[in-house]
């Protein structure tokens, strides 16, 4: 497998990705333009977030709490060659992504699947380094991706959980990989504080399994979907959210509008 260092958050064009990996002329464009391509042993995808790409597909890609959904070609599925090698860690899986179809990418860092749908085409979750240096964004929250440490309390702060006030204001909509509404770190924390970090589905806890780099991890879920409620609503954290692990968090969101809590409680019996 090859190394090669590309800085997290830098942009970069095809032809710097290029030069920096060495690919000679005659292997350039081709599977490179295709959406995600192998070379010396790793991977590397290019996708647009929010916009449709220069084929006209427009694939719902987004950044989601330090993760990438991502979707594979048209066709693609788990029983691919292609995408059985993207899954198998064997080699690093670069990522790059951009907002429109003719700027630079930016480099998202380097990535790992953390779960991945049986659809056509098929969709993967990767998960990215926290904590490390190298894989923290720098400059405006709203226009970062990745989950940022909080200096003033060590704590993992996403950039769509911003400052906020018992309710908090919610859905000021600003352009970031999607359009996304703003979260309040506080409204998270004030949940956190009623519910536990246990999630209130599965009961899962992280502090109990993993302890102390666990302690207190936990997503939150947002009952009523952030979409749909539009601008100014007050968010209420013992009313509108709960701490759910990301699995069921997932799992409440393969649906459209998404599962309730009691609906996925009873999938696995624990209503």
């Amino acid at each position: 497998m090859a190394h090669f260092t590309f800085v997290v958050g830098q942009r970069y064009t095809k032809d710097d990705i290029y030069r920096i990996c060495r690919v000679p002329p005659g292997k350039q464009k081709g599977n490179w333009n295709t959406g995600y391509t192998q070379w010396s042993g790793d991977w590397f995808i290019f996708c647009n977030i929010g916009t449709a790409g220069r084929t006209g597909h427009d694939y719902a890609n987004r950044f989601e709490e330090g993760l990438l959904h991502w979707y594979g070609k048209t066709a693609s599925h788990v029983g691919q060659e292609s995408i059985k090698s993207l899954l198998s860690r064997q080699g690093g899986v670069h990522v790059f992504y951009r907002t429109d179809d003719r700027s630079p990418f930016k480099y998202a860092g380097e990535a790992a699947p953390a779960s991945f749908q049986r659809t056509t085409p098929v969709q993967i979750t990767w998960s990215f380094q926290v904590g490390a240096p190298q894989h923290g964004f720098t400059g405006a929250a709203a226009a970062e991706t990745q989950p940022q440490a909080s200096q003033a309390s060590g704590e993992l702060q996403f950039p769509e959980e911003v400052a906020g006030a018992a309710t908090y204001g919610e859905g000021a909509v600003k352009q970031v990989s999607v359009n996304a509404y703003e979260r309040s770190a506080k409204a998270i924390s004030a949940c956190k504080a009623h519910y536990g970090t246990a999630c209130v589905i599965c009961c899962f806890d992280f502090g109990k399994v993993y302890g102390e780099i666990g302690r207190g991890y936990i997503h939150v879920h947002h009952l009523v979907q952030l979409a749909d409620i539009g601008k100014d609503y007050k968010v209420d954290p013992v009313k509108d959210l709960r701490p759910v692990c990301p699995n069921c968090h997932s799992m409440l969101h393969q649906r459209r509008p998404p599962l309730s809590i009691d609906e996925l409680k009873k999938m696995i019996g624990r209503s």
